[in-house]
Parts: structure tokens; sequence; C-alpha cells
């Protein structure tokens, strides 16, 4: 995951191997807000998944499978950060911000 695009959004990529674990938190959402999800996150606009992950608990445990977002690498212009671990980055441009 790194901080990139004009809004300085999280993203993260397709790339096994490449960059770190991240560190999240999982959710069962329902279809309704999976559809919502699915549109804030322009899944069905080339560029944009949605992909399923096994996640590993940090203190431990079983491992689950949880539906993650990706990008297109091609959608990172301007990268504004290295790789990271956690999203803790305050410059994200919310959508009734942006010009």
């Amino acid at each position: 995951m790194l901080i990139a695009g004009p809004w300085f959004a999280p993203m993260m990529f397709n790339e096994p191997g490449i960059g770190y674990r991240v560190v999240g938190e999982l959710y069962e959402p329902s279809e309704d807000t999976m559809a919502r999800l699915d549109r804030l996150e322009s899944i069905g606009i080339p560029g944009n998944l949605r992909v399923v992950l096994d996640v590993e608990p940090v203190a431990g445990g079983p491992i689950s499978s949880a539906l993650a977002y990706m990008k297109s690498r091609r959608l990172a212009d301007p990268v504004h950060s290295n790789y990271l671990r956690v999203y803790e980055d305050r410059r994200f441009i919310p959508f009734g911000r942006r010009d």
C-alpha cells in the first residue's frame, strides 16, 4: 500500500511479494454496503479491482479469506509515499472537497 493519485488516496496493488503486509480491520458488510463500497471504489472501471486475500490475524489464529480493493499501478500517479504497513496519512481529499 502507498499514498498516490491527485487525492492522496491509499492504494494497494495486486503484486504479491512487493511492499509490506498491510495491517487493517475485517468487517462483514451487508450486500447493500458491498454495493456502495464497489461504487465508491469504482469497481467495473478498468484498473479498479476487488480481490480475495488470505488474511492472518496479528495475534495469531486461523487464516481467513477477505475481500480487498486494489488499484492498477497506472492509477498511482503521482506517488506521494513509500510502501506502508498501516494507513495513517491525513492528506486524503474526500469526494466533497475535490475540484
